[in-house]
């Protein structure tokens, strides 16, 4: 599916792509890989910071963030752009579409010239400290404190799950400010630098690999913030969590139908399920971008959230069933070797299938979101 044939949408791609065909990377420039969601190669910081000068890193955005005020089917081409040429957009996803899209929606302006413009430009990275060890997708259960101390915060607790916080140079982490507050009250935002003492990152390889490192547990011991990594206001914290889990849900949408656009590529078949791949990523895009103009209700990121991440599973599943035993060797590829997009996403069928299942996870579990569509959407009772 293809956005309308608007002539000014179609004059902004075709500019895009004209850009892309002038500036994009080689395969020489771009031989060193990523290690983990906030580890930027050194020639795609530079490939984001040219992104971000000429306007094309966030088109949506005005020109001091890296964009030129586009409108949203504008947007939206541009991204599809991208997912055809099977680009990768950053390789710190989250400090470009979570912690710095938080931080120009709840930021103040010295935030924004302190952090967001640099995660923008490539010149740091960083990663979202949410989950906890009994507070997953209960995130307003968390228990990591945080306890005002003249102009500094104290920091103690832990969180897990938090992806490339071993690379990155800054947690934008929820803490709990107010421990006599009910439990979706007394959090609040902080902004921690990873090398301030007190603070350990330990990560977690995966059932990929050894080498496959991207999850950590990070430790918080005494550490001390300045009051004026402050995102947003005391113990108003879980209006910046809703927003960053927003744009984190939004994120994900539009990477599960880039990657079911990859399956339809990568696993052509005469069965069933590609015919269910395909529609489902149609009725995914339809419903994603009638959410992104305005929607019915914002709740229904949960329903793009579902939809996308279980589709991406069963597919994963049916391409890694039919091919049998040669889908379980390991490495292996799986797509034609492409410098700009992510390895990952054309690895082996075994692998790809694997990476699928915590999709259902991420963002809030399949469970969460069920019920978020059951009591806010459905008027359901609890």
């Amino acid at each position: 599916m293809r956005l309308g044939t608007n002539p000014e949408v179609e004059k902004f791609r075709a500019e895009f792509a004209a850009f892309l065909d002038e500036h994009l990377p080689t395969a020489t420039e771009a031989t060193e890989r990523t290690r983990s969601s906030s580890h930027i190669p050194e020639w795609s910081r530079r490939w984001q910071r040219t992104l971000f000068d000429a306007g094309w890193l966030l088109p949506g955005q005005p020109p001091e963030y890296g964009g030129r005020n586009a409108t949203l089917e504008q947007v939206l081409a541009h991204q599809e752009e991208l997912s055809r040429r099977r680009i990768y957009h950053s390789f710190n996803p989250q400090g470009l579409g979570i912690i710095g899209a938080s931080l120009l929606t709840f930021g103040t302006p010295e935030q924004k010239e302190k952090w967001a413009i640099p995660l923008l430009r490539a010149e740091m990275t960083a990663s979202l400290g949410m989950s906890e060890p009994g507070a997953g997708s209960d995130l307003a259960g968390l228990r990591t404190r945080a306890v005002l101390d003249g102009d500094h915060f104290v920091v103690n607790g832990q969180k897990v799950w938090t992806s490339g916080a071993h690379d990155s140079d800054v947690l934008l982490t929820f803490v709990r400010t107010d421990p006599d507050a009910p439990k979706h009250r007394g959090i609040s935002a902080l902004l921690i630098p990873t090398g301030s003492e007190g603070v350990t990152c330990r990560p977690l390889p995966s059932m990929t690999g050894a080498d496959d490192v991207d999850f950590n547990e990070v430790f918080f011991t005494d550490v001390r913030v300045p009051a004026a990594n402050l995102v947003g206001e005391l113990d108003q914290g879980w209006a910046v969590a809703n927003g960053s889990l927003g744009h984190e849900r939004t994120m994900l949408w539009i990477s599960y139908a880039e990657r079911l656009d990859d399956l339809i590529r990568d696993a052509p078949s005469d069965q069933e399920w590609h015919a269910s791949l395909q529609l489902d990523v149609q009725a995914l895009r339809l419903l994603g971008y009638e959410q992104l103009s305005g929607g019915r209700h914002p709740a229904e990121v949960s329903l793009l959230k579902l939809l996308g991440s279980e589709a991406l599973q069963r597919a994963n599943w049916h391409a890694l069933e039919e091919r049998g035993q040669q889908g379980l060797v390991h490495p292996a590829r799986t797509a034609p070797p492409n410098h700009m997009g992510h390895d990952v996403f054309s690895t082996s069928w075994f692998e790809r299938y694997a990476r699928s299942a915590p999709g259902t996870i991420a963002g809030g579990t399949s469970e969460i979101h069920r019920n978020i569509i059951a009591e806010r959407i459905l008027g359901l009772p609890r």
